[in-house]
């Protein structure tokens, strides 16, 4: 009975076997081909709109020729790639390497250019998009490191091609993490929690003096300290407002403030 046993699972392994060699083996469609060759298909799959298939030929580029000029640009290409396809994260990643191993290269501004570009939309996500939230309302983490490698850019590179528009993105997210923290302060206003919304107004004020938020940083300030019975504080503080915005549209009852948190519309 054994010696029938294992004949049987010696004649299912022969077959085993035996179908393995009929599957066709993967043909390999760069086999022979050169650096350049590799390079011009990925970079056209790559302006096509092929981004997967671009990218695994850059990073069969760089395993087969790993010290060409090729293989430096196919790593520059991938980060590219993967920003194109919205994988920010993999995006990040691959400008991260290529600035680590090649710091003095010609193109390193634009690693550091593609690396903001990416962290500025890695927090957008499905729901971003969908209900077109304002940067102001998400985690402001994105939009911190995007200024600050922005920053680097602009800082190391001044006359970079990439540098002017990295300085205006800088300003964007200057004013956008402003109002972040003021979305924050109207949130604990709107809930009660007066003296977290008047520390979250003047953390508002003191880090970004010239954000356009800052005017209702200011009233955030002025009401919470009203609600807490702090009269000299509030009475500085809507001075200080009345000074810098004699206008403000909240002085005429402008955008409402008492509204329940929870309420939306």
């Amino acid at each position: 009975m054994a010696s029938l046993i294992l004949r049987s699972l010696a004649v299912i392994g022969a077959l085993l076997l035996g179908g393995c060699g009929l599957m066709p083996e993967q043909v390999d469609e760069t086999a022979g081909w050169s650096a350049q060759k590799i390079y011009t298909e990925a970079k056209e799959s790559l302006t096509e709109g092929g981004y997967e298939r671009a990218i695994k030929l850059f990073e069969k580029l760089e395993a087969r020729y790993p010290y060409g000029r090729y293989a430096q640009q196919a790593q520059l290409e991938v980060a590219y790639a993967h920003y194109k396809s919205n994988e920010q994260v993999l995006a990040i990643a691959a400008a991260d390497r290529f600035i680590r191993l090649h710091p003095n290269h010609a193109y390193v501004d634009y690693a550091y250019y593609l690396k903001g570009l990416a962290t500025f939309n890695e927090d957008l996500g499905l729901l971003g998009s969908v209900s077109n939230q304002d940067l102001s309302e998400r985690d402001p983490k994105g939009a911190q490191e995007s200024f600050d490698t922005f920053k680097e850019l602009v800082t190391r590179f001044p006359e970079s091609r990439y540098a002017e528009d990295a300085r205006q993105r800088m300003q964007y997210l200057v004013n956008a993490l402003a109002a972040h923290e003021v979305h924050v302060a109207r949130y604990y206003y709107r809930r009660g929690a007066y003296v977290a919304a008047a520390n979250r107004s003047k953390q508002a004020i003191a880090t970004f003096p010239a954000a356009p938020a800052i005017e209702e940083a200011l009233f955030i300030l002025v009401r919470s300290y009203d609600a807490l019975g702090m009269t000299q504080l509030r009475d500085d503080a809507d001075r200080v407002m009345r000074a810098n915005y004699p206008e403000s549209v909240y002085f005429s009852g402008g955008p409402q403030m008492d509204k329940p948190w929870w309420q939306l519309w």
